[in-house]
């Protein structure tokens, strides 16, 4: 089961609306919907709520170390409540997926996204869950840098909250480890597939795989 759920983003306010944080407004909405206020928690080194969902109990973590120390925070908490690695769902932009769409998997590697890289290091395996939310890609690698940490077009950030709202549904079987379940739920639940994200002035992504954040 799920006892910890991670969204992946960079703190401060010139960030809060770029493509990088779409785990943050991931873990934003579910705080939302548990009527939760995220609290800072520093020897966490991050934003933090403890719940719980039909009995199960869980934890909401925002790592405010940047994207690129996120495994600090994650790995900070996990080992002091002695949460395993496959009980941990990391929430993360996703290059590779269009807006609109999510993926869920377990293990496998970190593909270049910086923030997983460092959770893989700190936690020392790459064995835990991920929800890839789509956010698109620019098409030319050297433009990644530019494209993450930019704010998306309104109807790819409509098509994303759309994502984070119809994948918030599996959070129950999340919980209660029954993650075939929470698969069908999230696989299921694909939008039509919108436009290619258009070339914007001044700005761009490229590899298949969301790079680190300044820090």
């Amino acid at each position: 089961m799920i006892k910890l759920f991670v969204g992946l983003g960079n703190p401060g306010t010139e960030y809060e609306a770029t493509r990088h944080n779409a785990g943050f407004w991931w873990i934003d909405q579910l705080a939302r919907d548990c009527k939760l206020a995220l609290a800072p928690e520093r020897g966490y080194q991050g934003l933090v709520a403890r719940t719980t969902v039909d009995g199960h109990g869980i934890w909401l973590l925002e790592p405010q170390t940047f994207m690129n120390l996120s495994g600090k925070s994650v790995a900070a908490l996990a080992r002091f409540f002695k949460i395993a690695p496959e009980e941990i769902l990391v929430v993360h932009d996703e290059l590779d997926l269009l807006p609109g769409h999510a993926k869920l998997k377990f293990a496998g590697s970190h593909a270049g996204h910086n923030g997983l890289r460092d959770i893989h290091a700190q936690l020392g395996t790459g064995d835990y869950w991920r929800l890839r939310l789509g956010i698109g890609h620019p098409g030319v690698k050297s433009e990644v840098i530019h494209w993450v940490l930019k704010k998306p077009l309104r109807e790819h950030r409509e098509a994303i909250e759309d994502a984070i709202a119809r994948t918030l549904h599996a959070v129950p079987a999340l919980a209660a480890g029954n993650m075939e379940k929470a698969t069908l739920l999230i696989h299921t639940s694909q939008p039509p597939r919108p436009k290619s994200p258009r070339r914007e002035l001044g700005g761009g992504d490229g590899g298949g795989s969301a790079p680190t954040a300044p820090s």
